[in-house]
This record gives structure tokens, sequence and C-alpha cells, in this order.
């Protein structure tokens, strides 16, 4: 047996030796995610307290609300615990579930995405059979084989990742254990086997953007053909928030796969990681408060009984008298 330490623990990197800035980016990123906390969360009460947002296209949306809760969750409050303390080791048990929750919470968002891009094909190129396809059980089913389908990726890439020990480097150039900067740790047979997985898995990824792709082609083909200005725009409206969400999750793609580990630039690595796993779950509920007029009323309501409840009851009592 050769001379190696079994590594049970990584350092991830922290982007100043400063403590003052350590502190700041901590309070930045903690806003950061009160905020993204706060809009999926609402988003997500809005759609199962109001009545009139019980349909397919807002309850695919509360789904996806709950994978930006998740995914968010997966990295910022470690980082935040870590810049306070000043404390950047996590254990491997930590480093596993990381990796495990954040592929299966962005695999599991772009099955969901096609899912949500099928609902809006059927509603505006099929209007007159959209309650006879998208039934509340098939909706159910769409949702579940989407979870259900994350989490089978998400096993099969991050049990392949840790199912050999690590015996080198047990420093991550990244606030959290991102990927491609374990598998620049890990055993050469481990990468090996995890390039043949991704090659592999990339077949089904691919498809299904093609899939969104030609979902909007035809839906934006679609919507260019009627002749009622209002009525291209109510359909506009509609997937507007879903292809912004799209391309939004496209850039972060992107971004993510030619953004190349580098052990120097920890402003670099921030910046890549940061498109993939705190815009997208800080944005999109942004995006469909601003475009969605249901989910403003809804939420004004939710806000309005929240905060102002004597008044809510003062009208009552009049109503009463």
């Amino acid at each position: 047996m050769s001379n190696c330490t079994i590594i049970m623990e990584f350092f991830l990197m922290e982007y100043s030796s400063i403590r003052e800035l350590q502190v700041l980016h901590a309070i930045l990123f903690l806003f950061i995610y009160i905020a993204a906390l706060m809009g999926n969360l609402l988003t997500v009460t809005a759609i199962v307290t109001d009545p009139h947002l019980h349909s397919p296209m807002y309850f695919f949306l509360s789904n996806l609300s709950l994978l930006d809760l998740g995914c968010i969750s997966v990295t910022l409050p470690k980082f935040i615990v870590n810049s306070l303390t000043g404390i950047q080791s996590i254990s491997l048990l930590g480093c596993a579930a990381q990796v495990f929750f954040l592929i299966f919470f962005v695999a599991t968002e772009i099955f969901l995405l096609v899912a949500m891009s099928y609902d809006r094909f059927v509603a505006i190129c099929h209007p007159l059979h959209y309650g006879v396809i998208m039934t509340p059980i098939r909706c159910l089913w769409a949702a579940t084989g989407s979870w259900l389908s994350g989490f089978i990726y998400s096993a099969a890439h991050t049990g392949n990742m840790f199912r050999l020990p690590f015996s080198g480097s047990n420093v991550i150039h990244q606030f959290f254990c991102d990927i491609p900067h374990v598998l620049k740790v890990s055993s050469p047979e481990v990468r090996n086997t995890e390039y043949v997985l991704l090659a592999t898995s990339s077949i089904l990824i691919l498809f299904c953007f093609v899939f969104l792709i030609i979902s909007y082609t035809y839906i934006f083909s679609t919507v260019f053909k009627m002749p009622s200005v209002e009525g291209r725009y109510k359909a506009l409206s509609t997937c507007s928030p879903q292809l912004t969400i799209f391309l939004l999750f496209l850039l972060a793609g992107l971004v993510s796969v030619f953004g190349h580990p580098s052990d120097t630039s920890s402003i670099q690595n921030l910046l890549i990681s940061m498109t993939y796993t705190i815009l997208p779950p800080f944005m999109n509920p942004i995006i469909y408060s601003l475009r969605n007029t249901q989910i403003k009323v809804a939420l004004a309501r939710i806000i309005k009984i929240t905060f102002f409840p004597k008044k809510e009851m003062s009208v009552f009592e009049i109503i009463k008298n």
C-alpha cells in the first residue's frame, strides 16, 4: 500500500483574505438569498391560494418556483456561513450532497421547462383541444416524471463522481462543490467514466433543448398568423415569461459549459457560477411578477391580507352592520 491520505473534507475558495470584504460578501448574498426565497415562496403561495390560478400553466410554474428554492438553497447558505465564520471547509458528505442536489434541481428544471413549453404549444396552437389534452392527471404525471428523471440523472452522476475515494488535492477553487472543480481533483478513472456519462446524457439534454426550440417556433408561427392584435398580445403574454426563463437558463448553461474552471481568477469563477446557481432562481419570480397580471393581482391580495388585516376586518364589520 502506498502512503496516501484519503480526503474526508474539502477547502473551498475564499474570494478575499480581507475580513471586512468577507462579511460584505456574506451580507450581499444574504440579501440576494432572502429576496429569492421571498419571491419564489410568494409565487407558490399565490398559485396555491388563488382559485383563478389553478390551471396547468400555473401548476408547472409552482413546481418551477420550488425547484428554484431548492437550487439556490444548495449553495448560498453554506457560502454565507463560511464568509461570516471564516471557515472554508466542507465535509466529503456535504460536498456530495451539494453536487447531488444541484444536478437534481437543474436537471429537473430542464425537464419541467419541456413540459411547460408543451403546455403553451397546446394552449396556443390547439386551443380547442387544450382541456382534453392537458388534463390534471397528465399534468401531474408530467411534473412527477420531471422530478423523477432529475433524481435518476443526478444519482447516476453523483454516484460515479464519489464512488472512489479522493486522494489528490482537497482544494476546490469555487465557493461550492461545483462539478467541474470536483472532477478536477478526482481520480482519472472517475473523470473518464464521467465524460462517458456526460456524452451519453448530453443526447437527452440536447433532445430537450431541440424540443423547446421547435415548440416555441410553432408557437410564434401561430401567434403571428392571428388576425387580431389583441389575440397576438394575449398569446405572447402567456408564453413570453416562459421563453425568457428558457433563454436565461440557456445562457446560464452555455456560460457553465464554456467557462473553464480557473485556479487563479476567483472573480471569473464567481461570475460564471452565479449565472447558473443564483441568477435564474433570483430572476424567475421577477420575470413572472412583472409580466403576469393574474400573479400580480394574487400577490397584491396576499400582501393586503397579511399586512393590513385590521382594515380587512373593518370592512367586513361595516358590511355586517
